[in-house]
C-alpha cells in the first residue's frame, strides 16, 4: 500500500501569499489577525515541508526564492480553486457581485438601488467600480456592465440603455444656441474628445479647435465640472438624468444624438449559480424597459 501522502498546510499557504504580496512578515501577520512569530513558524513549516528556503531575508530587503516562487504559484491556485468551489457550492453566503465603470454606478445604479433593496431585502450586491475605459470581466465577479459601441445579441447580456448624447451645463450659464457655445469651455468625459466631435458634426459641422476644452477621465468629473459653472459638458442622457432632474443640470440647446452604442449588463458563466441571478436580472430587466 502506498504511503499516505502529506501535504502542505493551507494556513501556511495563506500565510505565503500574504507576505509575498506585502513583502513583510508584519503586514502579512495583521491581514491574517496573527501574531508576527504565528507568521514566520507556518512558513518554516512550509520550509520544513518542501524541504527548501521559500525566501532570502536580509536586514532590509524579504525576496522569493526560485523555489519559493514555484511554491507561491501553486498556493495561489490552490486557493484559487477553493474560493471558487466555495462559491460554486455555497454562493448564498455572498453576495451577487457586479463590476463596472465608476461614473455608472454613481450616476445611474445608485440613484435606483433603494428600489433594488425595497423588492429584494434577502438580496445583497457587491458593486465593484474601475475607472478604466474598459471594463473587464474579473474571476470573481458575476456579473458587468460594460459600453459597447454598437447593440450585442449575445444571449448572456441584457441592453441596459442606449447611448444618446446631450450637452450639459448649469442652469444659471447664459447659453441659448450653439453660436454662443464658443464663449465657454468644452468639458470632455475621455482624452479623446470623440464624444464632442461627434456631437457638433451632426449640430453644425464646426470644430474642435474652434472651441477652448477642459478634458477630464470620468463623466462624474466633466459632470461636476459642468454643474460648478466651468464650460458645458458632453454625456450621455440617461447618466445625466438625475442631475437634469434635480435642476443641477440642463441641456441648453439641441437634440439628444443617439451613436448606436449601449450599455449592457453581461453575465458570467459562474453567475447562474447564485440563487440571487433571476432576481438580479429581472430587476435590471424593468429598469432597462
Amino acid at each position: 500500500m502506498d504511503k499516505i501522502r502529506h501535504v502542505p498546510s493551507l494556513q501556511g499557504l495563506q500565510a505565503l501569499v500574504e507576505v509575498a504580496d506585502s513583502g513583510s512578515f508584519t503586514q502579512a501577520a495583521q491581514t491574517l489577525c496573527l501574531t508576527q512569530s504565528a507568521v514566520s513558524r507556518k512558513i518554516q513549516q512550509l520550509e520544513s515541508h518542501f524541504d527548501v528556503a521559500l525566501f532570502v531575508r536580509s536586514s532590509r530587503s524579504l525576496r522569493l526564492t526560485p523555489e519559493g516562487e514555484q511554491v507561491l504559484a501553486s498556493a495561489r491556485n490552490i486557493l484559487e480553486q477553493l474560493k471558487t468551489l466555495e462559491d460554486r457550492i455555497a454562493p448564498q453566503k455572498r453576495p451577487f457581485r457586479i463590476r463596472m465603470h465608476v461614473s455608472l454606478a454613481v450616476r445611474w445604479l445608485l440613484p435606483k438601488l433603494s428600489d433594488f433593496y425595497r423588492h429584494h431585502p434577502e438580496v445583497s450586491l457587491a458593486i465593484e467600480t474601475v475607472a478604466t475605459e474598459v471594463v473587464e470581466p474579473a474571476s470573481d465577479s458575476d456579473a458587468y456592465i460594460l459600453y459597447l459601441p454598437e447593440p450585442s445579441g449575445a444571449p448572456d447580456c441584457l441592453t441596459l440603455f442606449e447611448e444618446a448624447l446631450v450637452p450639459v451645463c448649469a442652469p444659471g450659464l447664459a447659453l441659448a444656441s450653439l453660436e454662443e457655445l464658443a464663449r465657454f469651455a468644452l468639458l470632455h468625459r475621455s482624452a479623446d474628445k470623440n464624444d464632442w466631435k461627434h456631437w457638433l458634426a451632426a449640430n453644425g459641422g464646426k470644430s474642435l479647435e474652434d472651441f477652448r476644452h477642459i478634458p477630464f477621465n470620468l463623466d462624474e468629473l466633466a459632470l461636476d465640472a459642468a454643474a460648478r459653472g466651468l464650460g458645458v459638458a458632453m454625456t450621455d442622457m440617461t447618466l445625466a438624468g438625475e442631475s437634469i432632474e434635480r435642476g443641477v443640470l440642463h441641456i441648453p440647446f439641441g437634440q439628444p444624438l443617439k451613436t448606436r452604442g449601449i450599455y449592457s449588463l453581461c453575465l458570467q458563466p459562474s453567475a447562474a449559480s447564485h440563487p440571487a441571478c433571476e432576481f438580479v436580472m429581472q430587476w435590471f430587466a424593468q429598469q432597462a424597459s
